[in-house]
């Protein structure tokens, strides 16, 4: 179905043309109609699938359908998203869906005084988007009121469980209008986040854009290399070398393998840069930035990275640790393949790790592919061979031991 198809008002047709699309993507046309007619839904799609088109669009849509005054500090649209990275991603994206609309949207997240936020917002406000910890911290100065909040967005909602933000969503959630419109977008589906649903949305329709819930897209090969994990940095260097690997994301599970990563890099002359929880907000996105122009040949990132940055044309993703949940490993090597390309997802994978692979095997729901380098042979070489003969479990088994509430499964990572 094409966008020029559905009936838009000239100033969003005319955006949408300006940003080049044509055609809508499967997650976009089941979703743009139902949100114009009201509805609250959940959406379970991979990433890469045009999920911020499918619920703004409509969203601007319906508050060009009834305009009001715009109020100091009530925004109209709130998004919730768990990352700074992702907010100012989403008000650039949807800024330019707004182009030609009379719209101020505003993006809010930490890592930046709240003084000038607080000015934007006192200015009069339109759609606001914000992390859930930022936004508390303007509900407590008393710089924003949700009371008129109309539409109501939880962008990436299982990351926000999984880093601990349950308790700053609700209060969030209780502190909007009743009567709002509620969606809520994920890439993966878990107990907690079924269990939110059913909290926060009326009377909803579910959306998947895959028959397998959980699933990755088709156009990304994985690839698992057996190795040591003293020898990862080293192995990670050859296969560079090798393949003259160009822009390619790496993953850590913590900031000192991405520190001591990094600075194997530099002492080899490679261009790279580091994106974590203790860099600031301007170190992290000039990273970003630099990375996603070309600039830097590897960009190396904890877990912050994982969720919702659009990478245009990335190839590779290397997962230097396993993630400590299974569902993360869909987020991860979803910054490759996306928009119908093709990408490669190399995990190094230590012999610790092996119970981590079965887990990931079984939610995506199919067998990662081994490859046994020369000189880089594991010490339990023969368990791991056997482990990964198994067959992968239906990927719904991990959820049959799940009744009522989840109950600290892992730990807050909001300051990650």
């Amino acid at each position: 179905m094409k966008f020029n198809s559905i009936g838009f008002a000239n100033q969003i047709q005319q955006a949408i043309d300006a940003c080049g699309y044509t055609k809508m993507t499967p997650v976009q046309e089941k979703s743009i109609a139902l949100v114009r007619k009201g509805r609250d839904l959940l959406v379970n799609a991979q990433t890469g699938t045009g999920k911020t088109a499918a619920f703004a669009l409509p969203l601007l849509q319906r508050m060009l359908d009834k305009p009001t005054d715009n109020s100091f500090g009530h925004p109209r649209t709130l998004i919730l998203t768990p990352t700074r990275e992702l907010a100012e991603q989403l008000a650039t994206i949807i800024n330019q869906y707004a182009q030609f609309l009379d719209f101020n949207i505003i993006a809010t997240y930490g890592g930046v005084k709240c003084s000038g936020q607080a000015a934007k917002l006192n200015a009069g406000v339109d759609v606001l988007i914000s992390t859930p910890g930022r936004l508390i911290e303007h509900l407590n100065l008393n710089n924003v009121t949700l009371s008129e909040v109309e539409f109501l967005v939880l962008d990436e909602a299982d990351r926000m469980l999984d880093m601990g933000f349950i308790t700053d969503v609700s209060k969030i959630i209780h502190k909007t209008n009743p009567k709002r419109q509620t969606l809520l977008f994920s890439a993966t589906m878990t107990p907690a986040l079924n269990e939110l649903s059913h909290q926060v949305l009326s009377n909803h329709q579910e959306i998947r854009t895959s028959k397998k819930v959980n699933s990755t897209a088709d156009t990304v090969e994985h690839v698992i290399y057996p190795v040591d994990e003293e020898r990862k940095i080293s192995l990670f260097m050859d296969l560079l070398h090798q393949y003259n690997w160009f822009q390619v994301l790496v993953f850590t599970s913590t900031k000192r393998q991405a520190d001591a990563l990094l600075e194997t890099l530099k002492k080899k002359k490679v261009k790279a840069a580091l994106v974590h929880g203790d860099k600031s907000q301007g170190s992290r996105r000039r990273a970003l930035a630099d990375f996603k122009s070309a600039k830097l040949q590897v960009l190396v990132s904890t877990e912050i990275a994982a969720r919702g940055l659009d990478i245009e044309g990335l190839d590779f993703v290397v997962n230097y640790n396993l993630p400590f949940l299974a569902e993360d490993y869909v987020h991860r090597i979803g910054r490759t393949g996306r928009a119908g390309n093709s990408g490669q997802a190399i995990s190094f994978v230590s012999p610790e790790e092996e119970k981590a692979v079965s887990r990931i095997e079984r939610i995506i729901g199919t067998k990662i592919k081994r490859v046994f380098r020369r000189g880089y042979e594991v010490s339990q070489r023969t368990r791991f061979i056997k482990n990964a003969s198994k067959k992968p479990k239906p990927q719904f088994s991990s959820f049959k031991k799940f009744k009522g509430k989840s109950k600290g499964k892992k730990p807050s990572t909001k300051k990650r």
